[in-house]
Order: C-alpha cells, then structure tokens, then sequence
C-alpha cells in the first residue's frame, strides 16, 4: 500500500517518478518500476540522514545499525543511478540531485505517514510514537507532569523526546509536538499553555554562604565564586536581573563553566559556589533546605511555557489523547 500511495502523492505533487530511474548519462534504467519497488524504509532513511547530517544520530534515531542504514541508501542510489549524498569520513551532505529528491520526496513521504497513522487511529487503544522536541529545562519540567502520567495510561503509545537549546523547525525536524516558551512559539503553530510563570534563582549552600556571605545585590557576585554557563552557541551566559524597571546582565566568573543543569547543581550542593538555576530544577532543594536563594527581588519571572504543534488534517489516536491530556491537565506543569 506505501509504494501506491507513494506514487500516488507523488504524482500529485509534481514528483517525476520517472527522471531519477536514469544513470549519470541519462541513459533510462530499464527497471522502470524502481521507486515502487523500494521500501518506503529507504526513503525515510534518505530522510532521516539529510535532516541529522550524520549516518550514526539518523541510524540511533531510526532504531537500526549504522551498516544498516548505509546499505539501505547505497541500493537506493544504485537503483536511482544518482549519488545522494557526499561521504566523508567527518561528515555527510547532500549532493545537488540528493536535494532536488528530497525536497520532492519529503512530502509525499509525510503523506504516506500521516495516511498510516490515520488508519492506526481506527485502533481503539492509541498506540504509536510521538515526538517531542523541547529544550532541556522545558523537557525536565513537564516529564514528570505530563509526560510519566499520560504513558501510564496509555501504555502502548511510545513517547522519544528530543531535548535541544536552540529553537527547531519541529516540522523538518520530523516531530510532532515541541515545548518551548510561549513568546517563542512560531506565529504559524496552534499553542497550548503549559502552567504559570517561571523564574531563574540564584542558589547557593547553606555552609558556601556561611562562609562567603550573602550577596545583597547582583554586583557583590564579582566577590564569589559562580558557576558559568556555556549556551548552545558557545557564548558564555550571562546572569539576568531586574528590579523596578533596572535590567543588569552579569558576567560572573568562577572555577567551572557547564552546560548541563545537573552538574551546576551537583556542585551548589559540593558548595563550590553560586548557580543560576531554574526554579523548579531545585525546588526539592530550597524545601529541604540543601539550597539557599539569593537575591530573590532582583529574579525576574520567565514567560510560561506552551506545548505546539502545526494544524493536522488526520491526527493520530495517540496525538488525540496526548493534546486532550495536556488540556485537561489545566497547565499543572512543573513550573512555578
């Protein structure tokens, strides 16, 4: 049914089946039938390398071996009679014909899913995969939330969550949702709130303040040891903070730079120094007394999050359920 639908959409598309079952002279290849005689599996291994770059991530995301993977596009390429993509032994890229294919294909490509998931939706229990892009702090604040209660009701829908600083186009990076603050959600995507404001604090350990003091004001932190940040862009953050109008950014300084949340708060509890945390990722912490917030009236609030999605003509069953979870969850996430 994949190869008829295949051709199909691509027909409808204005896909020329017939200019890539050529060799590199032109000549016609006498198997005509060559796109409708390949898996719709080679094609979304075409798909998946363009969009990751690399056979080994495309491979891991695919859930096969990278031999695998590389041999299910050369048999493509030789049927086509066209080279797909530039190997190197450090990276991979498309070549011109590569992009030309994938942009025609990529389309009908969906189609064919979203026609196969449609008929998986007829299913009475929702079942399938849905994926989710959000970067990191977002990730960990709706997991336990959303993410944890609605798998236990719906056991057989696999959730692969894709955590990312930067924002994604979730439609060419193949996902169906994404979690992002709500002012950075694209104008063009349906919007769900996740919960009230956030805020960043600053923390430190009981025993580091006793012994460095309390700082009263954003610039006293040029007397203690902070831990730095590392963005996804390689610049270093700096820490945010306003009070009654008055918007300073530090560059504090101080023995470790990071860039994974729970290492920072590793060593706030080491008491190696100050962090700038999100609120909730140490919660647990300020309750127990493990952490100590500082400079609490010059933390701003943070946007709330949003859920996002593109307008679907034929949702699935598990992407149903999980949109109404969230709803009637009333934006109970983890965030302040």
């Amino acid at each position: 049914m994949g190869h008829v639908l295949l051709l199909c959409s691509a027909a409808k598309l204005g896909v020329d089946i017939h200019q890539y079952n050529r060799d590199k002279t032109e000549r016609p290849i006498t198997n005509i039938g060559t796109m409708a005689q390949h898996s719709l599996t080679e094609l979304d291994a075409v798909l998946m390398v363009a969009r990751r770059g690399k056979f080994r991530a495309a491979a891991v995301e695919l859930g096969v071996s990278t031999t695998a993977l590389s041999n299910a596009i050369g048999k493509l390429e030789q049927a086509l009679g066209v080279r797909l993509f530039n190997r190197t032994t450090r990276s991979v890229s498309l070549t011109e014909a590569g992009q030309r294919f994938v942009d025609q294909v990529a389309p009908a490509v969906r189609e064919i899913h979203e026609a196969m998931e449609a008929a998986r939706s007829q299913q009475a229990a929702p079942s399938g995969t849905l994926r989710i892009n959000a970067f990191p702090t977002a990730a960990r604040e709706i997991f336990a939330s959303l993410i944890l209660p609605f798998q236990r009701l719906h056991p057989q829908v696999h959730i692969d969550i894709v955590t990312e600083g930067r924002l994604v186009d979730i439609v060419a990076g193949g996902f169906d949702l994404g979690v992002r603050s709500a002012d950075r959600v694209p104008a063009d995507m349906i919007a769900v709130p996740l919960g009230g404001a956030r805020r960043n604090v600053v923390v430190g350990s009981p025993s580091y303040l006793q012994a460095r003091g309390t700082p009263k004001v954003p610039q006293d932190l040029a007397a203690h040891a902070c831990l730095r940040v590392r963005l996804p862009n390689g610049a270093i953050h700096r820490w945010p903070f306003e009070k009654d109008g008055q918007v300073i950014h530090v560059d504090v300084d101080g023995g470790l730079t990071l860039d994974e949340a729970s290492l920072a708060r590793t060593a706030a509890l080491a008491s190696v120094g100050l962090i700038l945390a999100m609120e909730s990722d140490v919660r647990e912490d300020i309750e127990a007394r493990r952490l100590v917030t500082v400079l609490d009236d010059w933390t701003p609030t943070l946007p709330p999050l949003s859920i996002y999605y593109p307008s679907r003509r034929n949702p699935t069953a598990a992407f149903k359920a999980f949109i109404d979870f969230v709803r009637r969850q009333g934006g109970s996430t983890g965030g302040g």
